[in-house]
């Protein structure tokens, strides 16, 4: 396919979304609900239908020579599977946002004023390697009232093709527009230069990728963007703290999974308490084959306690701003709260820090005073994601300041309008 017919392509696409979209506004909950219960049934029941789709997807990216990280989050196992459905289950039983009323307030003239909570249109959604996304974003943007426009990465191009032809099935099924979920049929990088510069026909944009990706599109894009660029997330171990409790959150937080972007990078601790706390970290660290990048005090302390020298990498000016995606940790101690805040604020991407202490002052100042998406007290940063938010899914993880921040669910797929209620009023 040459750009030409790409174009042609991506504006027929833009255009049924557009229809599809003022359908979409004034769907009923119980038909939305219909259709992501008929998906989520379908899911539960073809699974090894996906995985043979998804084997074809998986032996192309080892063909490629992809690493380790890009096919972990391009498989989709038993669980994975297991967990679209449930997340297709989840959004059909949140409250559903739209056409919701609030803030009315009665003015002097007699009018009555209040807003109400409207779709935003048409949604883009760009992103890489995850086919679980197609379903995810499918599934909130559906709830939420939008229609939307997926453009999945070529190496799940099986995978992302079957799905979308499952959620076609359901949207026909609940009476809906099919237009509604449209996946671009096509691996043209072309499509992603067309989607993102049609203001007329789509809304929003959110891509889901790699940091090329998303400078690619934040660079050339005339349509608005909700993105991130880097989970550069932090867990600071105060040296007020449960041992046991700080070990295994710091475990955690960067051994679940290396892949996603709400996994640790940086493990900052405080003087006070390294000595104790770093040497048994680093043992269970080590025992699963996580590469330590450290400073110097950090080297001392360990190699006091045995641990060889050719076991620690030291860490370089870079490692502090690296998302690494790997078995890989950076390690800092620091004076204390202050200074991790400080280091935070100096080398962090705002996506998602935690504190880990039994001082609730500290506790409060960190979540007043650190400037990200997510900040939590006393618990893994891999708690960052919209399913484990309650949100049912998420469409993405938004470190913008406007409109949406975080884990991106139903609302923030919404907007609100002032709505104005007389009863003959006019202006004097």
């Amino acid at each position: 396919m040459n750009a030409s017919d790409t174009f042609t392509l991506m504006q027929s696409i833009g255009q049924q979304a557009k229809v599809a979209a003022r359908h979409m506004a004034r769907a009923g909950t119980a038909q939305k609900n219909a259709a992501l219960l008929w998906l989520a049934d379908r899911i539960a029941h073809e699974g090894k239908a996906i995985e043979k789709a998804n084997e074809n997807d998986l032996k192309a990216a080892n063909d490629a020579g992809h690493d380790p990280a890009f096919i972990d989050r391009l498989r989709l196992g038993d669980k994975a599977v297991d967990t679209m459905a449930a997340g297709l289950r989840q959004v059909a039983s949140l409250p559903d946002p739209i056409g919701e009323v609030s803030e009315v307030k009665s003015q002097p003239s007699g009018i009555a004023v209040g807003k109400m909570r409207v779709p935003l249109g048409v949604v883009g959604i760009i992103y890489e390697s995850r086919p679980n996304v197609t379903v995810d974003a499918a599934a909130l943007c559906l709830k939420s009232g939008n229609a939307t426009v997926l453009r999945g990465g070529s190496e799940a191009f099986h995978s992302n093709q079957l799905l979308a032809k499952w959620i076609g099935e359901a949207l026909v099924h609940a009476g809906l527009p099919e237009a509604s979920v449209q996946v671009v049929p096509t691996t043209d990088r072309a499509a992603v230069g067309a989607l993102i510069t049609m203001p007329q026909y789509i809304d929003v944009i959110v891509p889901r990728g790699g940091k090329s990706l998303i400078q690619r599109v934040s660079a050339e894009a005339t349509v608005p963007v909700i993105k991130h660029l880097d989970g550069v997330c932090h867990v600071y171990i105060d040296d007020e703290t449960d041992l046991d409790m700080a070990w295994r959150i710091a475990d955690n937080a960067k051994t679940q999974r290396y892949a996603p972007c709400n996994t640790m990078e940086t493990l900052l601790v405080a003087r006070g308490i390294a000595a104790d706390f770093l040497p048994p970290m680093a043992e269970i660290y080590l025992a699963k084959h996580v590469e330590l990048r450290v400073c110097t005090a950090t080297r001392a302390i360990l190699q006091n306690h045995g641990i060889a020298a050719h076991q620690l990498r030291d860490a370089t000016e870079k490692d502090w701003t690296t998302e690494y995606l790997a078995p890989i940790l950076s390690i800092k101690i620091v004076d204390g709260l202050e200074a991790a805040m400080q280091h935070i604020d100096h080398y962090g991407s705002h996506h998602t820090d935690s504190i880990v202490t039994t001082n609730h002052i500290r506790a409060m100042r960190f979540l007043r005073e650190v400037d990200s998406a997510s900040v939590m007290v006393n618990a893994s940063t891999r708690f960052a994601d919209g399913f484990e938010f309650g949100l049912g899914a998420e469409i993405g993880i938004s470190t913008n300041k406007l409109h949406a921040r975080g884990p991106v669910g139903l609302e923030g797929l919404t907007t609100q309008k002032w709505v104005v209620f007389g009863h003959g009023e006019v202006r004097t």
